[in-house]
């Protein structure tokens, strides 16, 4: 079975993980050792809204294919209905989309791409921040 025929939820749990670990992998490049500090950097980084808001750009950029689209407009009409209490079903859906996204990239063994677009969100997430220092 290829990856864009897997359930759209299985990709995106896939996704979740494999963005934590990139976020993780960037955390301690940075410097960040304890695991308290590390805890609440990463949390900047996979915040509902965050991954919504990074899955927008992308699609308002033209930066993603047509077969990625096609993923992305899988997730966000899930008929799923379940959100966590912290953000609406949108927000939650288009999270959802992105994870899925990044899910299917791993499992297609396009990493270059991974890398290069999980990348865009690590360092705008920098420059975002040191901004508002």
């Amino acid at each position: 079975m290829k990856a864009n025929e897997l359930n759209i939820l299985a990709l995106a749990y896939l996704g979740d993980s494999i963005y934590e670990i990139y976020v993780r992998k960037f955390l301690i490049e940075k410097g960040i050792v304890k695991v308290k500090e590390l805890q609440a950097e990463a949390i900047k980084y996979v915040s509902a809204k965050g991954q919504a808001y990074y899955l927008k750009e992308w699609m308002e950029k033209n930066l993603l294919t047509e077969e990625e689209l096609a993923i992305v407009s899988r997730a966000r009409n899930h008929k799923g209905s379940r959100h966590p209490k912290n953000t609406d079903i949108l927000t939650y859906k288009h999270a959802t989309a992105l994870e899925a996204l990044i899910g299917f990239w791993y499992l297609e063994k396009n990493f270059e791409r991974l890398d290069k677009m999980i990348i865009l969100i690590l360092e705008e997430q920098v420059c975002t921040y040191m901004e508002k220092m």
